[in-house]
């Protein structure tokens, strides 16, 4: 990988891409592939597991922050007043 990465660089829309060649890719990077099924269907299963993962704690995230909106809601309210433990003004 002695070869620098040849890429022109465009500005759309505020973001960069890169226009990367094929034959560019191909000549100067080797990227290994999963030679038999068996390691392909165990990598298959290790990312099918991260994005149940992700989606529970995606789901768990939106619960906490609905409960989170719920609870100030009923604070601004009135409906639920905090308790003043120690004050006596």
């Amino acid at each position: 990988m002695a070869e620098k990465w040849k890429a022109k660089k465009y500005r759309l829309h505020g973001k960069n891409r890169y226009d990367i060649a094929t034959e560019e890719l191909d000549s100067t990077y080797e990227i290994a592939i999963p030679k038999t099924l068996d390691e392909q269907t165990a990598i298959a299963a290790v990312l099918s597991d991260m994005d149940a993962e992700l989606a529970a704690l995606e789901a768990r995230r939106a619960k906490t922050r609905d409960l989170k909106q719920a609870m100030m809601q009923d604070l601004l309210t009135g409906k639920t007043r905090l308790v003043q433990g120690g004050f006596n003004g």
